[in-house]
């Protein structure tokens, strides 16, 4: 039986103000993080608004920028494509390109996937690579302070795809998931991990999203056809932030906070 969670959603009327809430989510999360526990360590995804988001943080003009304890961030990827780094596919070469190079972020608190690896090879080597910069023992699992997720118009979420093997598996921090849809590999944490984080956030925009949201979130709980349902944070807490487009077959939020909730049973 799924956790259940209390859901709540802030709603923007545009992308680009659902990009800049994605951005004081980041920043607030790092800043309690750092003054709770000295370090934050956040994992996030690739796609259209977390690149904008990016833009943001790394942009001297807005507030972000000097907010963030950069020299106490370490920062971790939720799934990655099996690509070199290169590749104009890559999440990471978009937040290199976006993020990375411009901001004071050290080299050795940056951990990417390495798609250009075996995926078996690659899952293995990110896994290892948590344990050790998490200082993990036994069968102790990551608490990541802050994930970032998106949804795909087929309710995938990180790189865990409609019916496919990685939903079941509960035993590993990282796996290879292949997509037969898509006719590849993907890298991926597993839900169990996702589920696991302090804070857990989707980012969500646009009008083709808006029926798979309602029916992963409203709908009955069928996770091998809608993997976001597998997210059901230990926390007992989900944020969405959404522009109006995706949020429109939601129930409307309260006209003055803009923001609404649902408790997922």
């Amino acid at each position: 039986m799924p956790r259940p969670v209390t859901l709540t959603y802030l709603v923007s009327p545009t992308a680009p103000e659902v990009a800049q809430a994605a951005a004081q989510l980041f920043t607030d999360a790092a800043t309690k993080a750092v003054a709770a526990r000295g370090r934050a360590r956040i994992a996030i995804s690739g796609g259209s608004t977390p690149k904008a988001m990016f833009a943001l943080l790394a942009d001297p003009a807005q507030p972000f920028l000097s907010a963030i304890s950069w020299d106490k961030l370490f920062l971790y990827w939720v799934d990655e494509r099996c690509v070199p780094p290169t590749d104009a596919e890559s999440n990471y070469r978009m937040t290199n390109e976006v993020l990375l190079s411009k901001v004071p972020l050290a080299a050795d608190h940056i951990f990417r996937m390495e798609g250009e690896l075996e995926p078996e090879v690659a899952a293995a080597r990110y896994e290892s690579t948590i344990r050790n910069s998490f200082k993990l023992e036994g069968a102790e699992t990551p608490t990541f302070d802050l994930i970032l997720l998106g949804m795909g118009d087929d309710g995938h979420t990180a790189s865990l795809f409609p019916h496919t093997e990685g939903l079941e598996n509960i035993t590993h921090i990282v796996i290879p998931n292949h997509v037969p849809q898509k006719d590849t590999w993907r890298i991926t944490l597993t839900f169990p991990v996702i589920d696991q984080g302090r804070e857990v956030a989707f980012l969500i925009e646009g009008p083709a999203k808006a029926q798979v949201l309602s029916d992963v979130f409203t709908g009955p709980y069928e996770y091998e056809t809608y993997p976001s349902q597998l997210i059901r944070p230990a926390s007992g807490k989900l944020t969405l932030l959404l522009d109006s487009a995706a949020a429109s077959k939601l129930p409307a939020p309260d006209a003055n906070t803009h923001t609404g909730t649902l408790e997922l049973k």
